[in-house]
């Protein structure tokens, strides 16, 4: 069990952390949800039946943990303005800014230009490219971790394909002045 779980995270861990820094924006939330996600494996490893692929599963239950975390601070926020402001220790952290080495090839301008534009896109738009294009699965394997079938996928990326070339074609000529 140890070793196999060792393989597991030596094989995934990295494109795990990647797929949920896309998700929620943040490194160190990021590597926060990565550790939750290799606790869940570790807790269901043994009620995995094979079948789908294991790096689908781990998909799945990264993509559940990011929507478990994505909620919890939804609460949290709509709590937090129901009532007077209270200071977390959290607010008073230094954010690391450091790049991390996925984020050096993204600041080509071209690619940081998609990205911004994807956060225009709707929320399953962004999981689809970001499953597709970043994380290089198949259409199979995006609809096996979104629970999707894979012609949703298809008509999905083909919608966000199109919805970033608007964005993009309709994005303002001074907007991409400031980034040159």
């Amino acid at each position: 069990m140890r070793e196999e779980f060792d393989r597991l995270y030596e094989q995934y861990h990295h494109q795990l952390f990647q797929y949920l820094f896309y998700l929620v924006r943040h490194r160190e939330t990021a590597e926060e949800l990565v550790q939750e996600v290799y606790i869940k494996v570790l807790n269901s490893f043994s009620t995995f039946e094979g079948k789908s692929t294991e790096k689908t599963w781990l998909y799945s239950v990264a993509k559940h943990v990011a929507i478990d975390h994505i909620r919890k601070q939804s609460r949290k926020k709509r709590r937090a303005e129901g009532k007077e402001y209270e200071f977390s220790e959290r607010e008073f952290e230094i954010e690391d800014r450091d790049p991390l080495p996925d984020e050096i090839v993204v600041q080509k301008e071209e690619v940081q230009e998609v990205y911004k534009m994807l956060e225009k896109c709707t929320e399953d738009q962004q999981q689809v490219m970001i499953l597709r294009f970043v994380q290089s699965l198949s259409i199979a394997e995006a609809a096996e971790v979104l629970g999707w079938t894979e012609s949703k996928v298809k008509t999905t990326q083909h919608r966000a394909i199109k919805a970033l070339k608007g964005h993009l074609q309709q994005q303002d000529p001074n907007e991409k002045e400031v980034h040159q």
